[in-house]
């Protein structure tokens, strides 16, 4: 005993250093990768790496690292593996050696390396930039001596406590030596032995009951449990088992030292599964152990035991299937299809019509609750129950109304049997009746004390009728759909809510004009709303405006967000502006509305992008400039498809950076396609792929672009999107050459009369001699403005579109303005009187100068 005890404990202490050693191991590697991830992830390290001298910036701050945390050496790399830091100045700006490789991919490193100061672990930890890419790599060692040293003081300690524990082990076995033979009385070891044999006989058989049986047939030993299930005296021990009073056949099994399994032998009222083993094939003494055990109540008890199971993952498959979607009839039918047929043949599910439109329900407040069959599960298309959609008035009289209106279960275990369940519709009882069904329990849902609807389970196949114990599981299940529906019919609400305001500020047409044929389409997500907008603004000279912005996000912020920008840029295109200067004065606002909504403890704009194109129909191009958002896609009329190089340019609220347009040669007949990145960008999709799908819908020739819109949601989106979709698509048109006339003015006032001239006779040729009076007017007073107050070359343009356009351009950058004269004043006149003649008025600057335009009301627009 004494020799085992010492063998124990001098395992113990070898185990115990030669986990010490692991333990240094495993800490010299731990230690080693958190110096290097923390100095890796150190601000400005990624910096300091791109710097012109990473050495100066980055040396000290190694060294003062490697002596704070006793490790080794810490050498900073650049992606190239040439050191920029070292404890040996002399090997700065020689090659790493190792893997650094593989840890520029993004994995760290670490290994066990034999140096020439002896065993050393190496940890190699990449240098990422805020964009993911590498920008170096640092690498920390550490000697596995250095982590030893701290584990060998411990070990006298471990020595000292195995030589105390092996003297106390030598004196406690003395004293329990004498001990036991003191209690035992002198017994010897086969006494000993046989009384351990019969109670370790009895401890592994204590959940059944247990007979022990000698040789001679005699009872031995029995436990509580055999003499509750045999009836046995109290001097059961010691008598033959024949002598017991049990059951003949009973007896003589257990009497005759064979080996039996599972034998069903009858006790009293009792059938019981009796198992014989010898007791001598162990070594033991001759005789046989029974164990008893009772087959009746041992089948009830499984009987429910497996009900109570089948309810569980009942339940449980209802955690996992109802509630999936934020849809109030999908919710209910999802508890239709999960309880039958495993607990109902047939469940039926009524929401009231509140609930099915998201608002709050409402407790009944007068005789009847009106609710709507939302679901029915578990039968066939031809059951009797009322049908889908079907409005069920309930009433306190009714079965279904006795439950919803005094808020608790209602149980009919027999139909046939029950008069109130047939009162309220006796024909159609008997049809359900006729049917099969013959129990029913009906539970109504509830959610913050309200009843939101109710849910009826039938049986007709299940012979057993439903019980107080089927009550209680359907309330339990009830309950959990209750509170799917519950946050569903709130979602339905906030959803609603969120698309009635993003549709209020997304356009809800396209402007009439004649440069472009517009055909749009919006997708919002699948789930919330998001910040996709689009427009379509005339402008001033036959031209229009195309828009397609992005707000990062969905939700109501998002929404907001959105017509905030989209009637800021409305507001812009009334400047005039080129596209590139109205992206930078958005760029501007956003940046200015990050800053207030982050004073004022709002929600910032985490990210926007905008695409700006201005199309000109007298010369057929389009000038374009974007933030951040994906350019647009160009189909020539032969069906080519190119998606021209458009300068991206930040999203907006970043700044810093100017905005650059390009401008395009569009032919007539041109298709120009916008769109948010949704159409193309998806989880599952790669942004290449999107883009050639989109190519691939857009390469067919003469299509409408409501065709065109058609064709490309089919093509890439045959599914609900997960992100919202604005697309916009426009085939160009050209302002025809005899609708148009261009004249140079020389720099004298006498010039005016043969402009005003020649204005008239051209409007006479287009059919529009009664707009001469105006025309000429107009033009008298902002040709003499430019004259007057202009610089060289001045030019007069008439435009016959939709209206009169008149435009008056020079090369000077200053721009008049509407002024109210005195009655003293000689001028001043001039622009008060062109903005009482023409519709509208303005000023476009351009490259060379300024355009003074103005536009006059026609009948109608012009024949095409």
């Amino acid at each position: 005993m004494l020799g085992i005890v010492t063998l124990l404990i001098v395992t113990a202490v070898v185990a115990l250093v030669v986990q010490g050693r692991r333990d240094s191991m495993n800490v010299a590697r731990a230690r080693s990768l958190s110096v290097a991830e923390t100095f890796a992830h150190a601000p400005g390290i990624a910096a300091a790496l791109d710097s012109k001298d990473p050495t100066v910036l980055l040396q000290p701050r190694a060294e003062e690292i490697r002596r704070s945390t006793g490790v080794e050496y810490v050498v900073v790399a650049g992606a190239n593996g040439i050191r920029y830091t070292h404890p040996d100045i002399a090997l700065i700006g020689k090659h790493i050696l190792g893997p650094y490789k593989e840890a520029l991919e993004g994995k760290p490193i670490t290994r066990t390396v034999t140096g020439s100061r002896g065993l050393a672990v190496n940890s190699v930890v990449p240098v990422q930039r805020p964009d993911g890419t590498a920008a170096g790599l640092v690498s920390v060692g550490i000697k596995v001596d250095t982590v030893n040293k701290l584990a060998y003081p411990s070990i006298p300690l471990a020595l000292g406590a195995a030589v105390a524990a092996l003297a106390l082990t030598a004196g406690g076995a003395a004293l329990v030596s004498r001990r036991l033979g003191r209690q035992t009385r002198g017994l010897g070891p086969a006494e000993m032995t046989r009384m351990y044999e019969h109670h370790d006989a009895v401890l592994h058989a204590v959940r059944e009951g247990v007979l022990i049986i000698g040789a001679d047939g005699r009872l031995v030993l029995a436990n509580d449990e055999a003499r509750r299930l045999l009836d046995l005296p109290t001097d059961a021990e010691g008598r033959a088992v024949a002598d017991l009073g049990l059951d003949p056949r009973t007896a003589e099994l257990l009497a005759s030292g064979r080996a039996a399994t599972d034998e069903v032998r009858s006790a009293g009222n009792r059938l019981l599964a009796v198992n014989l083993r010898p007791t001598g094939e162990r070594g033991g003494p001759p005789g046989t152990v029974a164990t008893l055990r009772d087959a009746t109540e041992l089948r009830a008890v499984m009987g429910r035991a497996e009900t109570v199971r089948e309810r569980l993952l009942l339940l449980y498959r209802a955690g996992a299937h109802m509630g999936t979607t934020l849809d109030v009839t999908t919710t209910a039918q999802e508890l239709a299809e999960v309880a039958a047929p495993g607990f109902a043949d047939c469940v039926t599910v009524d929401l009231a019509d509140s609930v099915l439109r998201g608002e709050e329900p409402q407790p009944p407040s007068g005789g009847v609750m009106d609710m709507r069959r939302t679901a029915v599960g578990g039968v066939g298309p031809d059951h009797p129950l009322y049908p889908l959609g079907r409005v069920i008035g309930f009433v306190p009289t009714s079965a279904e109304g006795i439950g919803s209106s005094s808020g608790h279960t209602w149980l009919v275990p027999d139909l046939t049997a029950s008069q109130q369940w047939r009162l309220p519709d006796p024909e159609q009882a008997e049809r359900i009746l006729a049917y099969g069904f013959h129990s029913l329990l009906s539970v109504p849902l509830h959610a913050r004390g309200v009843i939101l609807g109710m849910a009826n389970f039938w049986r007709a196949q299940n012979e057993a009728p439903f019980d107080t114990e089927d009550l209680s599981f359907a309330e339990e299940l009830v309950a959990r759909a209750a509170v799917s529906v519950d946050n569903a019919r709130r979602y339905t609400r906030e959803h609603e809510m969120a698309v009635t305001l993003q549709r209020s500020l997304l356009p809800s047409g396209v402007p009439e004009q004649n440069a472009l044929d517009v055909a749009y389409r919006y997708l919002p997500a699948q789930a919330g709303v998001g910040g996709d907008w689009f427009d379509v603004i005339p402008l001033s000279g036959a031209r229009v405006a195309l828009v397609v912005g992005d707000v990062v996000g969905h939700g109501l912020h998002a929404a907001a967000t959105m017509g905030r920008l989209r009637t800021t840029v409305h507001n812009f295109s009334t400047l005039d502006l080129p596209p590139d200067e109205l992206l930078g004065y958005l760029d501007e606002l956003v940046l200015r509305m990050d800053q207030e909504e982050g004073t004022a403890g709002g929600g910032a704009i985490t990210g926007a992008t905008c695409l700006y194109a201005i199309y000109d129909a007298v010369t057929g191009r389009v000038c374009v400039a974007r933030a951040g958002h994906p350019g647009p896609a160009l189909v020539l009329p032969d069906g080519t498809v190119e998606f021209p190089e458009i300068p991206a340019g930040l999203p907006l609220g970043i700044g810093g950076m100017p905005f650059e347009a390009t401008e395009l040669e569009v032919p007539e007949g041109s298709r120009l396609v916008l769109y948010t990145d949704g159409l193309v960008e998806r989880r599952d999709r790669d942004i290449d792929e999107g883009m050639e799908q989109l190519r691939n819908a857009l390469a067919v020739r003469d299509r409408t672009p409501e065709e065109t819109c058609d064709d490309v949601l089919e093509a890439l989106l045959p599914t609900r999107p997960g992100d919202d979709v604005a697309l916009l698509v426009a085939r160009t048109r050209t302002l025809d050459p005899a609708r148009r006339v261009e004249w140079q003015v020389d720099p004298d006032p006498s010039a005016v009369g043969g402009i005003r001239k020649e204005a008239i006779r051209w409007l006479n040729e287009q059919g529009l001699g009664e707009e001469g009076f105006v025309t000429e007017l107009i033009l008298s007073e902002l040709v003499t403005n430019a004259i007057r107050y202009g610089s060289e070359p001045i030019s007069v343009r008439l435009l016959y579109d939709r209206a009169l356009i008149c435009e008056v351009s020079d090369c000077s950058s200053t721009s008049p303005h509407l002024r109210y004269a005195a009655t003293t004043d000689e001028g001043g006149r001039g622009l008060f009187l062109v903005a009482q003649f023409a519709e509208r008025w303005g000023t476009r600057y351009t490259g060379r100068g300024k355009v003074i335009w103005s536009e006059q009301a026609l009948d109608g627009p012009p024949s095409e």
